[in-house]
């Protein structure tokens, strides 16, 4: 049996045992794909020769270059939302627990490029494919009601003050920790790398949670009120 008939037949086997496995690894190399090469450039067939099925068992799955790349992006955004839920903020004070979740999405942003290039290209689109997707609106939903039983608990305990407005809190966490990422190659071309170096990134992560819990917090006049 020749190498490549022995690939195939290992390919065809895995996908009969273990479908699911299958599946994970074409979205993976599809997410690298599409974030290399944006939707438009990318190839089924380069996104094929980077996993253990095929071409045709891409469309089974998939349909259409379309439906794997929104289904990229549905793992994509299931990835961060996955790890918000397992901080288990519930567990921690009001203002420990928004620094923790302030201080992963930096961290999960910083070391999933990916990420960040996927919802740029998306946003070329004109979020075109994620309006159509309810699962990501499902995610996204539950990432900012997590967030709003938290901002509830701190303004109960006079840590948060109040009116704080869990979309607009989301989007500040989010700025800048999307930018640290999306604009590092312009960026340390005209400042230099310092910042992006490890020390660079820790001391931004930190400065970033520091800006948040300043911007949230109660001050004597709310607590005050709260009396």
């Amino acid at each position: 049996m020749t190498k490549a008939k022995e690939n195939k037949e290992k390919s065809k086997s895995s996908w009969k045992q273990n479908p699911e496995r299958v599946k994970q690894d074409i979205l993976r190399a599809a997410m690298s794909e599409f974030a290399k090469s944006g939707l438009s450039g990318a190839k089924i067939d380069d996104i094929a020769a980077k996993t253990e099925t095929s071409k045709r068992m891409i469309y089974y799955y998939f349909d259409d270059k379309e439906g794997l790349y929104r289904h990229a992006l549905e793992a994509a955004y299931a990835k961060v939302r996955k790890g918000e839920v397992n901080l288990d903020l519930a567990d921690y004070a009001p203002t420990e627990g928004l620094a923790r979740l302030v201080a992963f999405t930096f961290d999960h942003h910083r070391r999933n490029p990916d990420f960040i290039r996927m919802v740029m290209i998306e946003n070329i689109h004109h979020a075109a494919h994620m309006r159509s997707s309810q699962v990501i609106r499902d995610l996204n939903l539950g990432a900012i009601n997590q967030l709003r039983a938290l901002i509830a608990r701190g303004e109960a305990s006079g840590d948060f003050r109040r009116g704080i407005d869990p979309v607009a809190l989301h989007w500040q966490i989010s700025a800048m920790s999307f930018f640290n990422v999306s604009n590092q190659p312009t960026f340390s071309a005209i400042f230099g790398k310092d910042l992006y170096s490890n020390d660079g990134q820790a001391a931004l992560r930190d400065r970033a949670v520091a800006m948040i819990l300043a911007d949230v917090r109660a001050t004597s006049e709310d607590q005050d009120d709260q009396s």
